[in-house]
């Protein structure tokens, strides 16, 4: 306990200390990607067949949007979250690696405060779900989708994908604190991948959902990045929810997860 409160303690008197930990580990997260290109190419192809197969079919569905929204606008911001949520859910799986290849022994033995090693793989997660915002954008202009350019806008929408995606890795960290094995841990994130797509708005507007499956899309925090994005990703865009509650629901849910992870993250090891 003792040592808990010492590096909390830390944290507040040394700030600069704890964001250098922070970038340190994600600096060493995104170098592997950086050795890995072909890894950002692969993940691409995903979201833009999504908007081309997906999204031309079913824009000539009628009556599945409302408002005047093309069924392609409306659907290029829930893509953008949908695949920094599929990059960010099995993110725990590195964490096993780790384990099995002695590097996240040396984690726990470095003076990084265990919180500090979770906030830097959330952010070296977000770094992967930004290289797949990218491609989503070229996508959507490609397809002609009103997108708004403003900078003020695109900086909300890097903010959004930045929460989102750290609240799902930290999210999975947990699981494969939980499972601790890569076979475990594939077979539960394909598991809860898509309920969490299919219950949000990311394809279809929650008003078309039958009640039960409203309550659930209103407590899954996709549904809230997704609403953020559509206010600022798209000309005209309006959120649902309200950004601010947007934002505070991912804020919210991270602090919960970011909390539960710390916690476990050393339980990895045993």
């Amino acid at each position: 306990m003792s040592g808990d409160a010492g590096r909390a303690s830390e944290m507040v008197e040394r700030p600069a200390d704890y964001a250098t930990h922070i970038f340190a580990v994600a600096d060493a997260e995104v170098r592997k990607l950086l050795h890995d290109p072909w890894e950002i190419f692969s993940r691409a192809l995903q979201p833009v067949l999504w908007l081309m197969l997906f999204g031309e079919v079913m824009a000539r569905v009628r009556g599945i949007t409302s408002g005047g929204v093309r069924y392609l606008d409306f659907l290029a911001p829930g893509i953008l979250a949908q695949s920094a949520l599929f990059v960010s859910i099995f993110y725990g799986i590195s964490a096993i690696w780790e384990r099995d290849l002695g590097v996240l022994h040396r984690y726990m033995v470095s003076p990084a405060p265990r919180s500090a090693l979770v906030l830097g793989k959330a952010l070296s997660s977000s770094v992967r779900a930004l290289t797949q915002a990218t491609f989503v954008y070229i996508c959507s202009v490609l397809l002609g989708v009103q997108l708004n350019l403003s900078p003020s806008h695109v900086t909300v929408v890097i903010l959004l994908v930045v929460l989102g995606s750290g609240l799902f890795s930290t999210f999975s960290l947990i699981i494969a604190c939980i499972v601790k094995t890569r076979e475990r841990f594939m077979g539960i994130g394909q598991v809860l991948t898509m309920p969490i797509f299919f219950a949000s708005n990311a394809i279809y507007p929650i008003a078309l959902m039958p009640t039960w499956l409203k309550a659930i899309a209103s407590a899954n925090p996709l549904s809230y990045e997704v609403d953020g994005l559509r206010a600022m990703m798209l000309a005209g865009g309006v959120s649902v929810f309200g950004l601010g509650l947007d934002f505070l629901a991912l804020l919210s849910a991270f602090g919960v997860v970011a909390v539960i992870a710390t916690r476990m993250y050393p339980r990895l090891t045993q």
